[in-house]
């Protein structure tokens, strides 16, 4: 990622910010729409406190862009993790697409072509780490 994509994604992300509950509600009402396979992921889960985790994942993430080297083991390991829950390759994109929709539905005009390029290579970067099968030492 460029420095101008890291700062494009950290403005944009203080807009989401005060609206994270609405956005996280949007983002999981359209993963589940555009996969149903992976509403059983979350049937026992409490989606107000999976709607935090994921608002607080998103907020670790772009807090810690500019430092690759506690960013990418942390997404490593959560990467790991989510083998366990039955999270396949195939399903980051399906992810990507979800946050990409919520994003431009939450920001409206604010997600401009260079906002969804940032977003879009922040989520690339951090699917291909989540996918590695070996940990990660210092990448960006």
């Amino acid at each position: 990622m460029t420095p101008e994509q890291v700062s494009l994604v950290e403005r944009s992300f203080k807009q989401v910010a005060p609206i994270a509950d609405a956005a996280a509600v949007i983002f999981y009402d359209r993963l589940f729409a555009l996969d149903p396979s992976l509403r059983p992921m979350f049937g026992r889960a409490e989606m107000g406190e999976q709607r935090r985790k994921l608002m607080a994942a998103i907020g670790f993430v772009v807090a810690n862009l500019r430092r690759p080297g506690q960013l990418l083991p942390a997404v490593a390991e959560i990467g790991r993790r989510h083998v366990g829950y039955g999270v396949r390759d195939a399903h980051y994109a399906t992810v990507g697409a979800a946050l990409l929709a919520t994003l431009a539905e939450g920001l409206g005009d604010a997600f401009d072509a260079e906002t969804r390029a940032a977003w879009t290579a922040a989520y690339g970067l951090l699917a291909s780490v989540m996918q590695a099968p070996e940990p990660v030492a210092q990448a960006a």
